[in-house]
């Protein structure tokens, strides 16, 4: 309730008293003493009162003046009741309410609370001014075919958008309150007849369990929820794309989106869930599935290169060719390091350069990445610190590391090749097997919301390989993953997928 001086103290019901507006003034202004823009606008008619409370900063003033102080002072027949108040007000959003701590919260979310002298209740409208920035192309998750927009911070337009892009009454928009201290506003968005509730009650329960003052961002989020906060690998799948996150819903997923964020994250997402990309659904299944490939590949060849350039050249000479042995004896004979030595500089050198880039503005950091690799590269060789063949191997690490969709897998691919070169440099070959070993025991251990992190493969299902590893065609993908134990797990019936009709049929 209301805080009141001793002797008009109310019971804990919410029974009508009569706070006047002074009273009023001074529990707000103890409440918020640190916000200079807490204003009060007070109007009289006839003895009696009616207030208007709002933070300046965070308000529409012309909206103020329009829907709420002109209608107030046009209708003079009318007399001041909330009740006849709320009904001359043009505003969509508004409530009652007569608790302190309601009404503080509302004022920092830019609503203005409207008292009348003596009513039980106020008033609460939203006219809010909220700072948007306009749609635009994706910049972490680039695009070939299909939608390139991409979220914004506003929660409402992002909404707006993946309705906008799945016209289903199932579609569930649950509101959650993120956070404790700072409580910001989120939805937790699922298709409720496709979605498995065990997966809906674990997204909900473990972000109501959050006691953390302050969450900025749904990456923040996701790693606050997530299973293991131990592992380099992530285990909620963060996106931009609007696309993306409609055909996760489609797919039984669960997405969370919060104000001022302009990512959304889903889950579960399973460990080979990192390298789809969202194109793959607009291009032909022949052409998603090579590249689908390659990216698997790629990744692959990545973390082994470099550690079996080390683990070769410091224990099993015997297997390079003998032409490329004495290429590379001349490629080497110059440099005073070891091979574990020489690919850790050279992979330090590259992270720092692609970290140097991503941190300079667009133009100037493009420049920096190829002028920096090629000058830096040449130096690095003609000074003998390396040899031409690890210049290769290490660009074509780079080059694997980066097909990954996801620009958090591809980082912790190349977080996880330092501790593979120093075994590789430590035991050649065998440290190789005793770190792909070790990673695919943890890979096994990891669950991303209690599901397996490496479905299908681990538990294995063979209907579900078409969705991670392969890509047939559209007409025999009827049903969905049952790795994400949906509800509604059809799609369409096969046997009318395969059939073609002629327009005279």
């Amino acid at each position: 309730m209301f805080k009141r001086k001793p002797e008009k103290k109310l019971s804990e019901e919410k029974k009508a008293h009569r706070l006047n507006v002074d009273e009023l003034k001074e529990q707000l202004q103890a409440e918020l003493e640190a916000c200079s823009d807490l204003n009060f606008r007070t109007l009289k008619k006839d003895g009696k009162k009616i207030v208007f409370c709002f933070l300046s900063s965070l308000i529409d003033k012309s909206s103020l003046d329009e829907y709420i102080l002109l209608p107030v002072q046009q209708n003079t027949q009318v007399a001041w009741t909330t009740e006849n108040i709320s009904q001359i007000l043009p505003i969509a959003e508004i409530s009652g309410t007569n608790q302190l701590k309601e009404i503080v919260s509302s004022l920092i979310e830019g609503k203005t609370y409207i008292y009348i002298d003596g009513e039980p209740y106020g008033i609460l409208a939203n006219i809010g001014k909220t700072v948007e920035r306009s749609l635009e192309k994706a910049e972490t998750e680039s695009l070939v075919y299909g939608p390139k927009i991409s979220f914004t911070e506003s929660l409402i337009g992002n909404l707006n958008i993946i309705r906008s892009n799945l016209k289903d009454p199932k579609l569930c928009m649950e509101d959650i309150s993120i956070g404790k201290r700072v409580r910001t506003p989120g939805k937790l968005v699922y298709l409720k007849d496709i979605a498995d509730e065990e997966n809906v009650n674990t997204f909900r329960q473990r972000i109501l369990d959050l006691e953390y003052d302050y969450i900025p961002d749904t990456t923040v989020l996701g790693q606050l929820i997530e299973d293991n906060s131990w592992t380099v690998f992530p285990q909620i799948m963060s996106s931009e794309l609007p696309d993306r996150i409609s055909q996760s819903l489609m797919s039984g997923r669960v997405a969370v989106l919060m104000d001022r964020s302009p990512a959304a994250i889903y889950g579960p997402t399973p460990f080979f869930s990192f390298f789809e990309s969202t194109e793959d659904v607009y291009m032909r299944w022949n052409m998603a599935l090579f590249l689908r490939m390659l990216r698997l590949t790629a990744i692959f060849l990545s973390v082994l290169l470099s550690p079996a350039y080390v683990a070769v050249l410091t224990f099993h000479y015997e297997v390079i060719p003998s032409a490329l042995l004495i290429s590379l004896g001349q490629s080497r004979a110059n440099v005073p390091f070891p091979p574990v030595l020489e690919a850790l500089l050279l992979e330090f050198v590259i992270e720092l350069l692609r970290e140097a880039g991503a941190r300079l503005p667009t133009k100037v950091g493009q420049t920096m990445g190829i002028v920096g690799g090629i000058v830096i590269g040449q130096a690095a060789v003609s000074a003998g610190f390396t040899s031409n063949i690890l210049i290769i191997i290490i660009a074509l690490s780079a080059l694997g590391s980066f097909t990954s969709p996801s620009y958090l897998m591809g980082t912790a691919i190349r977080i996880i090749r330092f501790p593979i070169i120093i075994l590789a440099g430590i035991w050649g070959g065998i440290g190789i097997m005793l770190a792909f070993c070790f990673l695919l025991i943890h890979l096994l251990k990891l669950t991303s919301l209690g599901r397996p992190y490496l479905m299908p493969v681990y538990p294995f299902s063979w209907k579900d390989l078409g969705y991670s590893f392969f890509k047939f065609p559209p007409q025999f993908s009827s049903r969905r993953p049952v790795t994400n134990n949906t509800v509604d797990n059809k799609r369409f019936t096969k046997q009318k997928g395969l059939e073609k009709k002629d327009v005279d049929e």
